[in-house]
């Protein structure tokens, strides 16, 4: 009898090692995942599953993290809940300390960034979250060209340049993602074509004809989006009355900014924003960025736009009127006695209000007081590659295409009144222990019977 209660013994643990090896075995082919928490938090949004829905056809993410640590791992594990929900969304990974040369140009200056490819259009992120990607993915699935007319003819950076100060390379990467630069000369067209989604006056060195700057007031007064990069010392360009119907003013000399030293920058004319005034452009953007050389803003009050300052420098700047030589030291210090305005200055707006035009909702526009910072020579600084595409997005409205509210989390706080406390107390305090005595008395006394 005790030899069967032996083989009993052994057989039982047998069974429960294969148990537990069927199921390790299981467990490596099959990946089932139960999301028990409150509003489902722990997977997709429904926001995010619609999304999903529309992309007909692989997507591929590449992620350049570097393999050290666990960033690969938290990358994985994020992928992992679009890929339970779109099967054909790939994950690759690629070591962006192999070929940093190869990383500048297209544009990767995080560890860890993603760029989303989808029928040869893709999506660079910065930030990993499921609004950011989300976001994404909906611009991808969106598909179709936005045009953005690029004012030509009076000596502004040219879109398709190659030249250390026009914007090919940045312009290249919005082609990538479905945006298409038509030149803009109003010396052979007296308007703004009409379906154009963004005019851009990138830098002009040579005052505009009047009936151009005509064409970008009426381009304005019906609705239409503009973003104005301007410089120092372009203040009489025939610009004005766009200055005036944008509420904005340049303000004359550079910004130049006195604790650059510290920062090892040799150029007092070189601004550096590492943080941003709150707005939806700049939210969430912790990389620093570079601007050469930045002429101030200042608002004119018009009740017309709303206008957010989005960059600003530091409290040891100015604006300074005297002129700064590259070849040798400067000698320059704040002189208010010149009219030279002391810091913290903005130098980029961003403006909005409900559009003229019936056919959307609302207009924006922005002015920024230096065009440098996307040029081909400054564009893979810092975050000036992502704070121009953000730039862009919000203008042409592509910035929030996913509302996904926040999903709150009530099953964190275990809210109980006192009668169910006193059950709580009686269970865990006095039943409980109860139980487990009278158990192991049974055990006990059975043993003893044998």
């Amino acid at each position: 009898m005790r030899a069967w209660r032996r083989l009993d013994g052994w057989l039982l643990a047998l069974a429960l090692l294969l148990g537990a090896g069927a199921v390790g075995y299981l467990s490596t082919r099959h990946n089932l995942v139960s999301d028990w928490t409150a509003g489902g938090r722990a997977g997709l949004s429904v926001e995010t599953r619609a999304v999903l829905a529309k992309l007909d056809g692989p997507v591929d993410i590449v992620s350049y993290a570097s393999p050290q640590g666990n960033l690969r791992q938290t990358v994985a594990a994020f992928v992992a809940r679009y890929t339970a929900v779109k099967p054909d969304l790939r994950l690759r990974f690629v070591d962006p300390t192999l070929d940093p040369a190869a990383m500048r140009e297209l544009g990767v200056s995080v560890d860890g960034a993603l760029i989303v490819h989808y029928r040869g259009r893709e999506q660079h992120l910065d930030e990993l979250s499921e609004r950011s990607l989300s976001n994404a993915l909906e611009r991808l699935a969106r598909g179709g060209e936005r045009i953005i007319g690029f004012v030509t003819g009076d000596g502004e950076r040219q879109a398709d340049g190659k030249a250390n100060a026009d914007l090919g390379m940045f312009i290249g990467q919005l082609e990538s993602r479905g945006v298409r630069a038509v030149p803009l000369n109003f010396s052979q067209v007296t308007a703004v074509p009409e379906g154009t989604d963004l005019v851009v006056l990138a830098s002009p060195s040579a005052p505009l004809a009047p009936g151009a700057v005509q064409a970008l007031l009426d381009y304005l007064a019906g609705g239409g989006n503009l973003l104005w990069l301007t410089e120092p010392g372009n203040v009489d360009l025939g610009l004005g009355p766009l200055a005036a119907a944008l509420s904005v003013q340049v303000l004359p000399g550079v910004l130049v900014d006195g604790s650059g030293s510290a920062l090892g920058l040799q150029d007092p004319r070189v601004i550096t924003v590492g943080q941003y005034p709150a707005h939806p452009v700049t939210a969430g953007l912790r990389l620093t960025s570079l601007f050469p050389q930045v002429a101030a803003l200042a608002q004119v009050s018009n009740a017309a736009w709303a206008v957010v300052p989005i960059l600003r420098s530091g409290p040891q700047s100015w604006t300074e009127f005297e002129p700064i030589s590259n070849t040798r030291s400067s000698t320059i210090r704040y002189d208010a006695n010149l009219g030279e305005l002391k810091g913290p200055l903005d130098f980029g707006f961003a403006l909005s209000r409900l559009s003229p035009s019936p056919s959307k909702s609302v207009q924006r526009a922005m002015v920024i007081g230096d065009g440098d910072f996307l040029s081909n020579t400054y564009l893979g600084n810092g975050g000036n590659r992502a704070l121009g595409e953000r730039m862009f997005d919000w203008l042409l409205g592509d910035d929030e295409l996913v509302d996904m509210p926040v999903r709150g989390a009530p099953d964190r706080v275990l809210r109980l009144s006192q009668g169910e406390l006193n059950l709580l107390s009686f269970v865990f305090l006095l039943a409980l222990p109860a139980l487990l005595l009278l158990a192991g008395g049974l055990i006990a006394w059975r043993r003893r019977r044998r």
